[in-house]
């Protein structure tokens, strides 16, 4: 009897065995994947650096003499004169974030402003009409042009800056949103006005769900022309906190060519860094049913 119960039980712990097994199996292939896959991601990029290093590098020592070496400081010089000396950086990081604040303000007004013409325009053909092709001029005319003008009505401060990033950033906010929310299906209209909607109710629940993937298009793309325009702002009006375009000019001017590239890297990385944020609030807000390889709206 002892005998029979034995072999009885071998066979199940032997199956509760392979199901452990099993059910371990796929934990191990999802952990190999996301690294295969970060790997795949990172290795490309990393490859490329080191080439843009090494171009670097050659251009400094072999193409420039040592009194040319100025124009372009090999990468371990900025990485010590630049990163390295407390005074330098934290100079750098001040105006960054002067430059920061800038590109915020200017960004919020242009998204207030964007949204609101553009949800006016998709209302009323009129005004579409009639605001478009201001809107256009408005983006094709250079901010250089404009600077004299900007000057005189807002002096030479932090406004005038606010008001470079504006009219720079302001123009992709109204494209893509007025473009998302014209993109709600005809037939979805059709259901909507069947059940008598108003205005209101058809804006909030079938345009601006429809329009979600075009206005964080239009979103990341005017966040890094708003921290553009703050840097450019900083040139032509310097008065009030010193922001990174004024350093960028000062270390142009005195040839300082390690703290230059240092504060154009700052620079850069704020504007990706912006870039990654609206593109994490758009995978928050919309990334569980958006599907961007499938289209969006976008300009």
């Amino acid at each position: 009897m002892t005998a029979i119960d034995d072999t009885s039980t071998e066979p199940r712990q032997s199956a509760t065995a392979s199901s452990i097994v099993h059910d371990a199996t796929p934990v191990i292939v999802a952990g190999t994947s996301r690294a295969r896959t970060l790997f795949d991601n990172l290795w490309s990029p990393a490859v490329f650096g080191a080439f843009v290093i090494g171009i670097w590098y050659l251009v400094s020592y072999g193409l420039l003499d040592e009194q040319r070496r100025f124009l372009l400081r090999p990468p371990h010089r900025v990485i010590s004169e630049g990163f390295l000396k407390w005074d330098t950086l934290s100079e750098l990081l001040l105006a960054l974030w002067s430059s920061t604040k800038v590109a915020a303000i200017g960004l919020f007004i242009a998204i207030c402003l964007g949204f609101f013409l553009a949800v006016i325009m998709s209302q009323t053909k009129v005004v579409e009409r009639a605001l478009f092709p201001y809107l256009v001029t408005l983006q094709a005319v250079p901010i250089l042009a404009l600077t004299p003008l900007i000057s005189f009505w807002w002096g030479t401060g932090q406004t005038s800056r606010v008001v470079v990033c504006v009219i720079i950033s302001i123009f992709p906010l109204i494209v893509n949103t007025l473009f998302g929310l014209q993109s709600a299906e005809r037939g979805m209209h059709d259901l909507f006005t069947l059940h008598h909607a108003n205005r209101i109710t058809r804006l909030r629940k079938l345009m601006f769900p429809a329009a979600m993937p075009a206005i964080f298009a239009g979103l990341r793309i005017s966040a890094g022309l708003s921290v553009i325009g703050a840097v450019v702002g900083d040139f032509f009006f310097g008065k009030g906190d010193v922001g990174i375009g004024q350093l960028v000019r000062r270390y142009a001017n005195q040839l300082q060519g390690e703290e230059l590239i240092t504060s154009v890297i700052l620079s850069s990385a704020l504007g990706v860094a912006v870039f990654l944020l609206f593109t994490w609030l758009q995978n928050k807000a919309i990334g569980k049913w958006y599907d961007g390889s499938s289209g969006g709206g976008g300009a």
